[in-house]
């Protein structure tokens, strides 16, 4: 087997990056390249084509993961049963009316093309309400390309991206909504050790659709800047998303210390991927926990609208 071409070659005729050609190969030795003399990869034709036709199974919503050590014939197998279609639109079936988005979305988070993502998020908006933007499109897409980073098919550069345009993107529509100072206050953020922020930058959203002022913290919060934002703003609940990792030991000792630390009545909220990692610490300070964008929704219209009784 002629081990000839450089990565560079191989990039251009699969249309991978290098760097997910080299995440296949160190994460789940999909191929086994040939070093040169000066220890740089070498491709054969072969294993071109074997990287194109895994890309294009990923692409058919498989896992690398589980993919990425098949015969070669499984995988041409695979990939002629299944059209292309994302990750996102095979859970939710074919007639997903807000696939397209999605896959639009998904191209144009792989070409950082920022005006580009900004106007199929506007027409999903105008197609599905600022829920459905959330539920359908936003959501699904976190999940997406969370997958897609993992598996090395995106980097972490293009989730940064993704997460800092839907930030502008709700961002500015949020504050279209008419929140009265009256309304009550909603602190948003996630606790210390957690980083991703998308999940909490959809909930501060969601609380202002819902006629809540919410105050948005970011990311990885210590409890007692958490209780502290709180306090001087007279919150009467707190939101916390809880994302990655599903098994900090230091979590439940945040949780349990800003309990501790708010007024009584101030109400917690926790949601996200994660959150029921941590189920007997959120229940034992007496947080409700969503598993989805409208139990959260619930929660919150249910609050704002009985809060004594929650």
């Amino acid at each position: 087997m002629s081990a000839s071409f450089p990565i560079q070659t191989v990039a251009e005729r699969t249309g991978l990056t290098p760097h997910v050609i080299r995440a296949w190969e160190r994460r789940y030795r999909a191929i086994e390249p040939e070093r040169s003399a000066g220890k740089h990869r070498l491709y054969s034709e072969a294993e071109i084509e074997r990287i194109g036709i895994l890309q294009r199974a990923v692409r058919r919503g498989h896992s690398i993961g589980k993919i990425a050590k098949l015969p070669i014939e499984e995988l041409r197998t695979l990939i002629a049963q299944q059209p292309a279609v994302s990750r996102a639109t095979a859970v939710h079936g074919t007639d997903d009316p807000a696939a397209t988005f999605r896959d639009e979305s998904l191209v144009a988070i792989a070409r950082f093309d920022s005006p580009g993502l900004q106007e199929v998020l506007g027409r999903s908006l105008l197609k599905f309400g600022h829920m459905g933007l959330l539920r359908l499109v936003v959501a699904p897409l976190a999940e997406e390309i969370g997958e897609r980073w993992r598996s090395g098919a995106l980097t972490a550069a293009h989730e940064h991206f993704f997460t800092a345009s839907v930030k502008v993107f709700l961002g500015d529509l949020t504050r279209q909504f008419a929140v009265p100072a009256s309304a009550p206050c909603i602190i948003v953020t996630t606790p210390a050790g957690q980083l991703h922020e998308l999940g909490a930058i959809m909930a501060a959203a969601i609380a202002a659709n819902l006629g809540w002022r919410p105050l948005y913290l970011g990311p990885n919060l210590p409890a007692h800047e958490i209780a502290g934002a709180a306090l001087r703003n007279e919150a009467a609940a707190i939101a916390l998303s809880i994302v990655y990792p599903a098994d900090d030991p230091n979590l439940a000792g945040q949780l349990t210390d800003l309990a501790r630390l708010l007024p009584a009545g101030t109400r917690i909220l926790a949601g996200g991927r994660s959150a029921r990692g941590y189920f007997e610490a959120l229940i034992r300070i007496g947080a409700l926990c969503a598993d989805s964008i409208e139990e959260f929704g619930s929660q919150l219209d249910s609050l704002r609208r009985n809060p004594s009784r929650n």
